[in-house]
């Protein structure tokens, strides 16, 4: 059955489904990072030994974006999400247990290797899933997941500091994540569409490496670029205004959810837009948005720098999303698209904060920052392949 042929019902039914499985993602990347101050004074960690333990998580999820599109072309989307749900979970819980109850940095490395490993085939596999609902709906709704995505870090970050300060235990803290999380994510993939998965071998169009495909690493190079420009601002922006315009640590917190804040609306509000005038103009826009709003936070002082962050947000909002739509265009081909597009964003993730650090010691995390816009130079000449194109 395909998804064009259900009932507009069964797709809203799903596309709640979908919000509930992106924010319990959201959730749970986001409270184990929440308590890492615990985990590094419990364990008497160096700055060294955090760094890695924060691989081992990089590691587990380059290991599971690509083989995912393999993973959901064998048991299904459903079942991908459930999988990856469940090997995050125990990742999740065993954390806990090395921190607190065994005090162990390698039971530790090992529960946040398979942690990495479980979120990044859910990563894939909601996109997948996210993909067939706004195909069903026709109509863009895919930044809304990933606002929810977002959205629901902010809330876990906030529990968890929350929990820090009232000195819950780790364990406590990640098993009750783990017993939210669980629910949530299988509420959500109850309501998935009911589309019967096709046989790799019935699927001619499935075979063949998506790695060889000119578009596909295209649109890989959009998602690197807006990655890069998202992650560097969550990792650096604060830092940035603290050190680079000499202003308070609160004033450095104040910008930092400025950013997030215009992220999370112009993911909101972005999807009239691109159904208005289409991906390629609205992302050549907010990458320029983008551009200018980092310039700002640079060379704009105090009070032009917040102008910068909240453009800087608004630019980050739509590219990564977008690229994950581009990717799903074809159904035949979603799952392997998916599992490489997510694949190079990632690398931005797991490589531009060693790069702003680096350049950070030789110019100052502020001057640093310059490496956005040039980031996202190739993304403006890339992203005519995220164009809309439907599969016949």
């Amino acid at each position: 059955m395909s998804v064009l042929a259900l009932e507009r019902g069964v797709v809203t039914r799903a596309r709640t489904g979908v919000f509930l499985v992106f924010a319990a993602s959201g959730v749970a990347f986001s409270s184990l990072a929440s308590r890492l101050p615990d985990v590094k004074r419990i364990l008497d960690l160096s700055p060294g030994q955090l760094g890695t333990l924060l691989l081992a998580t990089a590691c587990g999820s380059v290991l599971g974006l690509p083989a995912s599109g393999r993973i959901i072309r064998a048991i299904g989307t459903r079942r991908a999400v459930q999988a990856g749900v469940a090997v995050a979970a125990v990742g999740l819980a065993a954390a806990g247990l090395g921190v607190d109850l065994l005090r162990n940095g390698v039971v530790l490395w090992l529960a946040m290797f398979l942690a990495g490993l479980g979120i990044g085939v859910w990563d894939v596999s909601m996109n997948h899933e996210a993909a067939e609902v706004e195909r069903g709906l026709r109509r863009s709704i895919m930044p809304w997941f990933h606002a929810a995505f977002s959205g629901a870090t902010v809330v876990a970050a906030l529990v968890g500091s929350l929990l820090t300060a009232l000195q819950v235990p780790v364990w406590l803290h990640l098993w009750g994540v783990v017993a939210v999380v669980v629910t949530a994510a299988l509420l959500g993939v109850a309501r998935f569409l009911p589309i019967e998965e096709v046989a790799p071998e019935d699927r001619p169009a499935a075979r063949g490496t998506a790695w060889l495909e000119p578009k596909t690493v295209l649109i890989g190079v959009v998602v690197l670029a807006a990655a890069f420009t998202e992650g560097t601002a969550n990792d650096w922006i604060a830092v940035a205004f603290v050190e680079g315009h000499a202003l308070p640590a609160w004033v450095g917190v104040l910008a930092f959810a400025t950013f997030l804040g215009f992220m999370t609306l112009g993911r909101i509000l972005g999807t009239a837009a691109l159904d208005r005038f289409g991906r390629v103009p609205v992302l050549r826009v907010l990458f320029g948005t983008a551009m200018a709003g980092s310039l700002l936070v640079v060379f704009g002082g105090p009070v032009l720098a917040f102008v910068g962050a909240a453009l800087w947000g608004v630019g980050a909002s739509l590219g990564f999303p977008v690229g994950m739509s581009a990717a799903a265009d074809d159904p035949a081909r979603a799952a392997a698209r998916l599992s490489v597009v997510s694949t190079i964003g990632y690398l931005a993730f797991l490589g531009g904060p060693p790069l702003l650090g680096f350049l950070g010691d030789h110019t100052g995390v502020l001057y640093a920052l310059l490496a956005v816009a040039a980031f996202l130079v190739p993304a403006l000449l890339a992203v005519p392949a995220v164009r809309e194109q439907r599969a016949p």
